[in-house]
């Protein structure tokens, strides 16, 4: 019975054609080039003749391999056009790959295709994703967090009651954040945020103000230092959401005590100090702070972690590119 090869060594049969040619041009180049040598060491022929016979012979040897590399150009030049946001997978068509071809190129085009398509695929898919999560989650926690602010401005509520608003109000507000990070990660590009120069002391303060609120009632204070200011462009949503995270990470780790952000040039530290009979046995890092380098990392921006002397725990993000904060 007759039995067909698989795929994998159907191609590798026919790999190797494009090096096959190219053995082929240089090794008849060579034979050309020792008979013309022969022909004037023997003075079957004059030295001028057998020196124009070699620069032709050179000439045709590169333009044959020249010829032979077209298809890979080919393939150069429709690497270079490529653009996932506008993809165009026709470019990769065997019908327009050159008429000599080798079957090494045309296996190449063929992967790139399938390549290509996998990408525009991927794309397709977090744009759905990040749409419909944006909407399908925003929305129920906004409802949330309407909810627990009319709850809040009821006085018929007890002071149990109250507590638990504030609560919910904590696990809104935290969640949000969550949600919020976890769509700027999931992104492959940066499309869909609002890029624009703010200043960075203006979004700590606005941070700091809503983690006072979600702070009541825990023996946590927080204080703003700022002997610098200055500005960033990009997104300042990113920004505050970094911002939150590490502050939410420094709560994590005192429980109790004083939580520093000082703004200094090019850079914003969280520093968070525990009392001295309070000093955790294990220095706790935890998924806010993972996001935080997560974030830092995807846009670049240096994120340092140093524990001085087991109650101190600081935090320092690093701006590669700070500008001046406009008054």
């Amino acid at each position: 019975m007759e039995t067909r090869g698989s795929p994998q060594s159907s191609v590798g049969s026919q790999g190797g054609t494009y090096y096959r040619r190219i053995a082929l041009i240089f090794g008849l180049q060579l034979v050309a080039l020792i008979i013309v040598s022969l022909m004037g060491a023997y003075n079957m022929a004059p030295l001028v003749a057998v020196l124009v016979l070699m620069a032709i012979i050179c000439v045709l040897g590169w333009l044959a391999a020249r010829r032979e590399w077209s298809s890979v150009n080919h393939l150069v030049g429709a690497l270079r056009g490529w653009d996932e946001r506008k993809p165009d997978l026709e470019i990769w068509a065997q019908e327009r790959m050159p008429r000599r071809s080798t079957s090494d190129t045309r296996e190449l085009a063929r992967g790139m295709s399938q390549f290509a398509a996998r990408i525009a695929s991927y794309n397709q898919r977090e744009r759905e994703f990040t749409r419909d999560a944006s909407h399908e989650l925003r929305s129920p926690l906004t409802v949330i967090k309407m909810s627990a602010d009319m709850l809040a401005d009821e006085s018929s509520i007890g002071e149990f009651g109250q507590r638990s608003v504030q609560r919910i109000k904590r696990a809104s507000r935290e969640m949000s954040a969550l949600v919020e990070a976890l769509l700027i990660l999931a992104r492959e590009s940066d499309n869909g945020l609002s890029m624009e120069d703010f200043v960075v002391n203006e979004v700590i303060r606005r941070e700091l103000d809503d983690a006072r609120d979600l702070l009541q009632g825990r023996p946590i204070q927080l204080q703003l230092d700022e002997p610098a200011r200055f500005a960033l462009h990009g997104s300042p949503q990113v920004f505050s959401v970094l911002c939150w995270q590490l502050i939410r990470n420094a709560c994590q780790q005192a429980e109790q005590g004083t939580i520093v952000v000082t703004v200094l040039p090019g850079a914003v530290s969280v520093l968070s100090r525990s009392p001295a009979d309070k000093v955790h046995a294990v220095d706790r890092h935890g998924f806010e702070l993972a996001i935080a380098r997560r974030i830092s990392e995807r846009f670049e921006w240096e994120l340092d972690l140093q524990t001085r002397d087991g109650t101190q725990h600081i935090a320092r993000v690093t701006f590669p590119q700070p500008l001046p904060a406009i008054e």
